[in-house]
């Protein structure tokens, strides 16, 4: 993009979203730092060292900071396996560029996703059915299958991306919008909401229109947040990559900083939407879409709170820095209060129908 973060200026994130963490997450994150060690999927110290520094454990312990722990603890290395597994086979690694490739190998990550029975060749495969062993012993497999649904869906919008890099080509907004929301990891890390807190969210209610638009809406405000988090790193390695950002100045032709205040706009647009659905939806809610609807809020609060902080996306050595406990400041209010769809994305401007609620 040819242009250093301290010319460009980040609104702070309006997310007026409840805020919680587990109180084991510390012990939580130890024992999946030893499951990491343990595990065979890192080739090096310095690998194994940038996986614990996500701190996947503090990530999903403010999504379900009620859960038990052991199921907690499962839930967070399927997020400390999807970060390594990200880095090192979809975002930089040998097969970000080679769609053929990563398909073959997505084929049998995911087979070894559904089936204990697979004897996947790649590291990574085999410890995510060390993983996936761990749900189908406490879960039931209705909710072990909508995880299996729901990784195979990350997977398909990964592919997507890693097809587009290949042939140099931008995605419009609208396209982009749908395969950041699918690529970024948002279907199964919602998905886990069930396996970690134990509710079973009858079919009748997870897949109303409505509860599914506020899943998807949850969805995208983690991803545009994840590519205002990630934007310090990616301009620090010159890295032009598929992003908010980057897709917005090519299409509207604009700045880096006109793409920034744009985005914060658009996002903002949907978490208002997001609320306002939420609480039409909410009071008829049972026990366990109740349970999953908190969820998504803690979720998208988690995000920032852990984004904001994470060595993941501040570190900017060959070893992650510590994490610290930075004060962050939010938006009082958003940037952008337009009702109805966003312009230029009509993939998503369902999530406005009026009868939704």
């Amino acid at each position: 993009m040819g242009t250093h973060l301290a010319d460009v200026e980040l609104p702070p994130l309006f997310c007026p979203l409840e805020s919680a963490v587990h109180p084991r997450v510390r012990e939580i994150e130890k024992r999946a730092a030893e499951w990491i060690g343990a595990s065979g999927m890192c080739a090096s110290e310095r690998e194994e060292a940038w996986v614990v520094a996500t701190h996947s454990g503090d990530f999903y312990a403010r999504f379900a900071p009620v859960a038990d722990e052991d199921r907690l603890l499962a839930a967070a290395l399927w997020v400390y396996w999807g970060f390594a597994f990200d880095d090192a086979r979809c975002d930089s690694g040998p097969l970000s560029t080679r769609p053929a490739q990563f398909n073959a190998l997505a084929g049998q990550v995911q087979r070894a996703c559904e089936t204990d029975s697979a004897r996947p060749a790649d590291r990574y495969a085999r410890a995510l059915q060390d993983i996936t062993r761990r749900f189908r012993s406490f879960a039931p497999p209705a909710q072990v299958a909508r995880f299996a649904h729901a990784h195979r869906a990350w997977l398909s919008g990964v592919a997507w991306q890693i097809g587009n890099e290949a042939v140099g080509r931008m995605p419009g907004l609208d396209e982009f919008l749908t395969m950041r929301m699918l690529a970024a990891g948002g279907e199964p890390t919602y998905a886990l909401l069930e396996l970690a807190t134990g509710a079973e969210v009858p079919g009748r209610e997870l897949h109303r229109p409505a509860v599914r638009a506020l899943a998807e809406m949850a969805m995208m405000v983690a991803s545009l947040d994840n590519d205002r988090h990630s934007l310090h790193k990616e301009l620090s390695r010159g890295h032009t990559a598929q992003n908010v950002y980057t897709v917005l100045m090519a299409e509207r032709d604009l700045t880096l900083q006109q793409a920034v205040d744009e985005a914060a706009r658009l996002r903002d647009r949907v978490l208002l939407r997001f609320l306002d659905l939420h609480d039409r939806v909410r009071p008829t809610a049972g026990t366990d879409l109740t349970t999953y609807l908190q969820g998504l809020r803690y979720g998208m609060r988690g995000n920032n709170e852990w984004g904001l902080r994470v060595p993941r996306y501040l570190s900017q050595g060959s070893w992650p820095d510590s994490m610290e406990e930075l004060p962050l400041t939010y938006a009082e209010e958003p940037s952008d209060t337009r009702p109805g769809p966003v312009e230029g994305a009509p993939s998503i401007a369902w999530w406005w129908d009026a009868d939704l609620a």
